[in-house]
């Protein structure tokens, strides 16, 4: 099985413009982001409880904490949340009606409470797919997250912490060396 596709700031934006003009905007951008800005699994968006990420005051947390049961590994780990992402979860969170607020899970479904890991999974493929963008999948987000943070020199050590990774050979098999990172690092020879 290949790897998934990591995208550029071109390909994200097309998939973003495809999110706009549909159902559940503020929800799937949401999503998205999270996998894209935090480097979250789908099957941990889907586990995500609104507690987690919101805190008593109705803010967006600069930090918070994944439970072991929430992560593919089995440990629990801290998710920090940059400023850009927080403004998205902020906005979606404004959607939410007042009655959904008070549900357990931050991302429903029209039918159930919360996705499934499964079912986001699939999710995830059919967006991509009519965004335009081949080969990508549901860890296209988390593997382009990994990538631009080893592009601008984050250290393999931070890069697994901030993955969730036990082992920093996990998270090697993330970085995309892409032609511009190779370009730039020659660069720095002399």
């Amino acid at each position: 099985m290949s790897q998934a596709k990591t995208l550029t700031e071109r390909e994200l934006k097309r998939v973003l413009d495809y999110i706009a003009i549909n159902r559940h905007a503020a929800r799937n951008r949401a999503m998205v982001m999270l996998t894209y800005c935090a480097g979250l699994r789908v099957s941990e968006v889907a586990a995500l409880m609104y507690s987690d990420v919101v805190a008593a005051d109705g803010n967006i947390k600069t930090e918070f904490r994944l439970k072991a049961e929430q992560t593919k590994g089995g440990y629990a780990r801290t998710v920090f949340v940059s400023d850009k992402l927080r403004k998205e979860l902020a906005t979606y969170v404004k959607t939410l009606k007042r009655h959904d607020r008070d549900s357990l899970a931050l991302f429903g479904t029209q039918k159930r409470d919360s996705f499934t890991a499964n079912t986001l999974c699939q999710y995830f493929h059919w967006l991509y797919k009519r965004a335009g963008l081949e080969g990508a999948s549901s860890h296209s987000g988390r593997r382009t997250f990994i990538t631009n943070l080893a592009s601008k020199g984050v250290g393999v050590r931070v890069l697994a912490a901030l993955a969730g990774h036990r082992n920093p050979a996990t998270t090697m098999v993330y970085i995309d060396a892409s032609d511009d990172m190779k370009r730039k690092a020659v660069e720095l020879v002399f």
